[in-house]
């Protein structure tokens, strides 16, 4: 089973993941956050538009879901269980 949708998709968000996380890195964050900003946002959407396909494609339904995991702060998770 294999959705060439998916997983362009797929290779899109992990992009957009790690130039978020270069930006992040990277020493202009340490004088501006706006471009780790920006390259947050485009993950997100990336990360958003991968979701929004696999709840509608069949190949995704049939396979076991590997969405990626958001990245939940500590004290979020103790008042979540």
């Amino acid at each position: 089973m294999f959705c060439v949708i998916c997983n362009n998709l797929e290779k899109a968000f992990k992009a957009r993941s790690s130039e978020y996380i270069e930006a992040k890195s990277s020493a202009c964050y340490r004088v501006s956050t706006m471009f780790a900003a920006f390259r947050n946002v485009d993950m997100e959407r990336a990360r958003y538009e991968l979701e929004e396909h696999r709840r509608v494609c069949a190949f995704a339904l049939k396979a076991a879901p590997r969405l990626p995991q958001r990245h939940t702060p500590a004290t979020l998770t103790h008042l979540a269980a």
